[in-house]
C-alpha cells in the first residue's frame, strides 16, 4: 500500500489580503506563500508530509503562473521536501478541480491511500497523519476532526439578518480538519460521479458522504488550524514559536 498526498494550493487567499488587494484577482495575495517565521506556510505544510515515513508521493496543485517559481524555490532553499516524489500540477478554479487534476496525475492502485490536506494547515502532527492513514486503510474513508467547543445555532437568513431556528447539540458536531484520507478507488469514483452530476462539494468527504459511504472521524487537534485571516497568522506565529521551542 502506497500513500499519496494531494495539497491543493491554487487559492487566491483574498481573506488574508489587504482590502485593496482583495479588490483585484491579479493583486490578491496567495496566503499559502505568506511567510511564517521566514518560511512560506506551504513549505511548513509540505515538510510535515515529507517527514512522514508512510508517504510515497506528494502532489501540489498550484496556479499555473506560480509553478515554475515555487519549483525553483524548493530546489534551492527547501530540498528536504524533495526527499519524497514531488509533483506540481496546475490547479483549477475550485478546490475540487485542483484535487481532480492532482488525482489524474496520481499513479495509484485501487487499495492505495490518498490524503488531501489544506495548504495552509501547517501544524498537522505525525500522529494525526498516521491515524488518518490507518483509519482510511481500515474503513475506506476518514478525516481528522475536532469536537465543537462553541454552542452551534442553526439559522435562517432574512433581510433583517439571521434568525435562530434551532440549537444543535455539540455532542453531535465536529469541526472538519485535514488531512482527509481515502482509498484511491473510492475517492476516484466519488470524483467521477460528482463530475457526471455537476456536483461541487465543500470538501472531499462530502463527495463520499454523497455516495452514502461511511466516513470515520479520527481525533485532530485544536492546533491543527487553517490559516485564513490575519488573526490566524498571529496565532500561527505563537504556535510556531512553541513548536520550535520544543525542538531545543
Amino acid at each position: 500500500m502506497k500513500v499519496f498526498v494531494i495539497v491543493p494550493a491554487a487559492g487566491l487567499g483574498t481573506r488574508m489580503a489587504s482590502p485593496s488587494a482583495a479588490q483585484s484577482r491579479k493583486k490578491a495575495s496567495s496566503k499559502q506563500f505568506k511567510e511564517l517565521g521566514g518560511v512560506p506556510i506551504l513549505v511548513h505544510t509540505l515538510r510535515k508530509f515529507a517527514a512522514a515515513p508512510a508517504v510515497y508521493e506528494i502532489i501540489v496543485a498550484l496556479r499555473k503562473d506560480e509553478i515554475a517559481g515555487f519549483r525553483t524555490q524548493v530546489e534551492k532553499q527547501y530540498p528536504e521536501i524533495l526527499s519524497k516524489r514531488l509533483q506540481m500540477v496546475e490547479g483549477g478554479e475550485h478546490r475540487q478541480d485542483s484535487v481532480a487534476n492532482a488525482l489524474a496525475r496520481t499513479a495509484a492502485d485501487p487499495e492505495d491511500i490518498v490524503l488531501v490536506h489544506d495548504a495552509v494547515r501547517p501544524f498537522v502532527t505525525p500522529e494525526i497523519i498516521g491515524n488518518v492513514i490507518e483509519a482510511a486503510h481500515k474503513h475506506g474513508a476518514a478525516i481528522a476532526g475536532w469536537p465543537a467547543v462553541d454552542t452551534v445555532k442553526q439559522v435562517e437568513r432574512t433581510a433583517e439578518g439571521a434568525l435562530i431556528k434551532a440549537t444543535i447539540p455539540r455532542a453531535s458536531i465536529v469541526m472538519a480538519q485535514t488531512p482527509q484520507g481515502f482509498r484511491y478507488d473510492i475517492l476516484k469514483k466519488a470524483f467521477d460521479d460528482a463530475v457526471t452530476d455537476g456536483f461541487l462539494g465543500t470538501d472531499e468527504a462530502s463527495l463520499i458522504e454523497r455516495a452514502s459511504l461511511p466516513v470515520v472521524v479520527v481525533m485532530g487537534s485544536p492546533r491543527n488550524i487553517k490559516i485564513t485571516t490575519p488573526a490566524d497568522m498571529e496565532l500561527a506565529e505563537f504556535y510556531l514559536h512553541h513548536e520550535d521551542g520544543n525542538r531545543h
